[in-house]
């Protein structure tokens, strides 16, 4: 493993258009559990995926919202980590960089990441279905807490949904685009915490190969991308910054 850190510093230090490409793991540290995980995974402890298809949202909104209440308000109370914060200051000293990430969870800004591609939304921002007027989800809370459920819009009364991708419902197409074009041209691709089976943003990964790009894959399981990529390591994504950390500051 200090040989593949060793050189994943180096790769980072020359790289003038990195890209990071982020899933669940990568916010684990900062209270946020995943949702794939064979032992603390949402979808192992709740029935979650039921409330989070689009056709049942419309149809019985009250239910995704009493388990948004419950699993997922602390979204809005997560901090960034290390892993965050490292990301963003890697992004201020390259040329050009992205990040694309799977996650809902706003934390990337929050740390002070620029160019931030979100490919399954983002949980701190709601909308009408009916009118688009947006809202921030915060709000959408305090109704809840107040009795409101479903919560309705200030001003057509219409019902308020997340600006995240429920299943049934396709990706962004811009975000996607965006996501797919960075990748050709990126020079250092480094996967973060994700287990890369969610197709079409599981994907991405094969441009950036094709494209000249290292490939980088920092997770705490195999991937099914391991097989073609530069450099992979196994093992808490909170234990392999601090690794890469000690030797890029150093």
């Amino acid at each position: 493993m200090d040989n593949s850190i060793s050189k994943l510093a180096k790769l980072i230090k020359s790289a003038e258009k990195p890209v990071f490409f982020t899933g669940a793991g990568v916010s684990t540290d900062s209270g946020i559990p995943d949702f794939r995980s064979p032992d603390k995974g949402l979808w192992r402890a709740t029935s979650a995926q039921e409330f989070l298809f689009i056709d049942d949202f419309k149809r019985e909104p009250e239910k995704f919202y009493d388990f948004a209440l419950k699993y997922f308000k602390d979204l809005l109370k997560a901090e960034p980590n290390t892993c965050h914060y490292f990301i963003a200051e890697i992004q201020k000293n390259a040329e050009e960089s992205f990040v694309i990430t799977q996650n809902i969870d706003n934390l990337h800004q929050k740390a002070g990441s620029d160019n931030v591609i979100e490919l399954h939304g983002n949980f701190a921002r709601s909308y009408c279905i009916n009118c688009m007027h947006e809202i921030n989800t915060t709000k959408v809370f305090n109704m809840l807490e107040k009795g409101m459920n479903p919560p309705e819009c200030p001003l057509c009364k219409g019902l308020l949904k997340p600006d995240i991708t429920f299943f049934g419902e396709s990706l962004p197409e811009d975000a996607l685009e965006k996501a797919v074009s960075v990748s050709e041209n990126a020079d250092l691709f480094i996967v973060l915490g994700s287990s890369l089976v969610v197709n079409p943003a599981a994907l991405v990964p094969g441009y950036a190969k094709k494209g000249g790009a290292k490939v980088i894959i920092l997770n705490r399981d195999e991937t099914p991308y391991d097989s073609i990529a530069d450099i992979v390591i196994h093992d808490k994504l909170s234990n392999i910054i601090n690794n890469i950390k000690e030797v890029y500051d150093g």
